[in-house]
């Protein structure tokens, strides 16, 4: 269905509400503003295939946007509120932009960008003007509540992450014309599988300017549930407002269940989670260890999703399908999964190789960027994101790693996923980053980077160290153990949960 058609049967619910400021979007508000803003489009001249820009954080006005965008048939690519000013101009500028809207709390980096954005012909702010920005509250608001004329179908086209390398845009296949209320095929699937509906409250702990939240959150309205947005992922909030809201739905990513794991007994046991239903994880593989304690806690309403921006093909597992495959990350939903080696030949059942999709579904490319396009197929022209795993017996995929990542230390392939997943189970370790360095005698060596659970731990950080590698040897094979441990304060993560590793790497390869 549509949120217009929602507005029609119940005006009053609320389709959005804000965590900590309890700031709430009814139906009706949403269908009126984001009307206002498509004729606002409209009015600049933004046509159908149009694209915007959006720099805007967690807010009930990025959400009427991007409906806007849904409304008016406008190709809209939403930016990481982390990235700094280069990277969001490359973002905007490689997009195409007609219209760049960025925010009074971002507006800083907002307003450094107009200059370098010489093709964006409108800039607009949420909450704020001036510095050549036009408020976009007060521009909507002239505007009817009633529908524009040629209302059509606008899709989003999100960027990378850029784990290896600059971030690519990921150019859905656009259709002019098409139906306001014609939910793209993943996303209907994925409605289904998830089983929203009217009577679901849905948590959003993450940036809604991700692929998973951005979907989540229109699809749950699309249904005609409530989602309550938080501004930013506290643990101990978190379980709150699934007590407080009786939340039934949720998406979260591995490094938030370890937050929460580790928080007090004490704190963990003041709020219910008896209302949930379906606590979804994706975008990183779970630890086992960790998915076996959220199971042991939550009970069995955890359900794991695997798929990437591209949408190339996805998988999904529910608890009693993981407890009979522990460690998967699901089995191929609506496409083929195919393992192949580096000249593109299918690997048996158990043998780890690069994972590929195949289905029906057009093939997708990347905005402006054949050469990245081409490498992402294999000569069979099934698609790739880079993740290397195995199928077992039934067809249930095992990820490993990226195959960027991936560590040869004398001969042997090391998936640092795998001694990851370990380390961060130890009491003492917040998180945890593990890569290759350069190694004269075996080619490269096993690093690993912590940051501490407890920053005033009185523990030296030799004799942390030395308990890490002693609680690795008792649970990996030697040639896997870190060779050295280095600790930081914060390590470097993407919202979305993944590690910047990359990142990480090159600053000590260049020592």
């Amino acid at each position: 269905m549509h949120p217009y058609l929602h507005a029609q049967a119940f005006p009053d619910k609320p389709a959005y509400i804000m965590a900590s400021s309890r700031e709430a979007l009814t139906y009706a508000e949403l269908d009126q503003q984001s009307n206002q803003a498509a004729h606002l489009l409209r009015s600049l001249g933004i046509e159908s295939g149009d694209h915007l820009a959006l720099f805007v954080e967690n807010s009930l006005q990025f959400m009427v946007i991007v409906w806007a965008c849904q409304r008016a048939g406008v190709i809209f690519t939403t930016i990481s509120t982390h990235l700094k000013r280069e990277e969001v101009a490359y973002i905007a500028d490689n997009c195409q932009a007609r219209i760049f809207i960025g925010s009074q709390k971002l507006r800083e980096v907002s307003t450094s960008v107009k200059p370098m954005l010489p093709s964006v012909e409108h800039f607009y702010m949420v909450g704020s003007e001036g510095d050549g920005f036009v408020s976009w509250e007060q521009s909507r608001q002239g505007f009817p509540t009633a529908p524009i004329a040629d209302e059509a179908r606008g899709l989003p086209m999100l960027y990378s992450s850029g784990t290896t390398g600059r971030p690519k845009g990921i150019l859905p296949q656009f259709e002019a014309g098409v139906p306001i209320t014609e939910m793209n095929p993943l996303w209907s699937a994925m409605t289904a599988a998830f089983q929203y509906n009217q009577q679901t409250v849905y948590l959003s702990p993450a940036p809604l300017y991700h692929a998973s939240p951005l979907a989540n959150n229109m699809m749950v309205v699309a249904a005609g549930g409530t989602s309550i947005i938080m501004e930013k992922f506290d643990a101990e909030q978190c379980l709150a407002l699934i007590d407080q809201h009786k939340v039934t739905h949720g998406q979260w990513v591995p490094i938030m269940f370890v937050r929460m794991l580790k928080l007090d007994s004490a704190v963990k046991d003041k709020y219910r989670m008896d209302t949930l239903r379906m606590a979804i994880h994706s975008a990183a593989p779970c630890p086992v260890d960790i998915k076996q304690q959220m199971i042991d806690w939550w009970g069995e309403v955890i359900v794991e999703f695997y798929s990437s921006t591209e949408a190339i093909g996805a998988t999904m597992l529910n608890t009693q399908q993981w407890l009979a495959h522990r460690g998967s990350v699901g089995f191929p939903v609506g496409c083929m999964l195919h393992i192949l080696d580096e000249t593109d030949n299918e690997l048996p059942t158990g043998e780890i190789g690069r994972v590929y999709f195949s289905s029906d579904n057009p093939p997708f490319e990347y905005f402006n960027c054949d050469e990245k396009s081409t490498v992402a197929y294999s000569a069979q022209g099934y698609a790739t994101v880079g993740d290397m795993g195995y199928v077992d017996e039934e067809g249930y995929l095992y990820l490993t790693d990226r195959a960027d990542f991936m560590i040869i230390s004398g001969g042997v392939n090391i998936y640092p996923q795998e001694i990851e997943n370990l380390l961060i189970t130890h009491e003492r370790v917040a998180d945890v980053a593990v890569f290759g360095l350069p190694d004269t005698e075996f080619g490269e060596s096993v690093k690993a980077v912590v940051q501490r659970y407890h920053s005033d731990d009185a523990l030296t950080e030799e004799t942390l160290a030395e308990e890490l590698a002693g609680f690795c040897r008792q649970h990996l094979s030697n040639v896997k153990c870190p060779r050295s441990f280095d600790f930081v304060e914060e390590l470097p993560r993407f919202d979305n949960g993944k590690l910047y590793k990359k990142g990480l790497r090159e600053a000590y390869l260049r020592g």
